[in-house]
């Protein structure tokens, strides 16, 4: 199984980071910091290129918003450096969940636990 995973992860990017990210990360990758996920932060010498390595699936979402900014350049200095100020009511960030069984379902949704006690929904039945 241990070539498998090598394999996987040489040649594609939805199983972990390639072996090119991974050599070029080691030879030219400085390291910024680490959010909360384990997620990596990375920039070369010159501040030119910005990337993550994530911990786990590679995932977008997975960013959080403070990271998120400063990977896209919104703001210079990364959240380990000059962290962002949150007001009080926001939440803390989330995943997409989509997909999951942890995703949103609204109320009379099939994919209720228990579907067959919905009170809005009558099955028709041919006389």
């Amino acid at each position: 199984m241990g070539t498998l995973n090598t394999l996987l992860r040489a040649l594609t990017w939805w199983h972990g980071s390639t072996l090119n990210t991974q050599i070029f990360t080691a030879r030219k990758g400085v390291k910024v910091g680490e959010d909360d996920q384990g997620n990596v932060f990375y920039r070369n010498a010159d501040d030119s290129k910005r990337w993550v390595m994530f911990n786990g699936e590679v995932e977008a979402s997975r960013v959080d918003p403070d990271w998120h900014g400063w990977l896209h350049r919104t703001w210079d200095e990364p959240p380990s450096k000059d962290p962002l100020a949150h007001k009080a009511w926001e939440k803390p960030h989330q995943e997409n969940l989509t997909g999951t069984a942890l995703a949103y379902a609204p109320a009379g949704s099939l994919r209720q636990a228990s579907p067959a006690d919905r009170s809005d929904y009558e099955a028709w039945s041919p006389e």
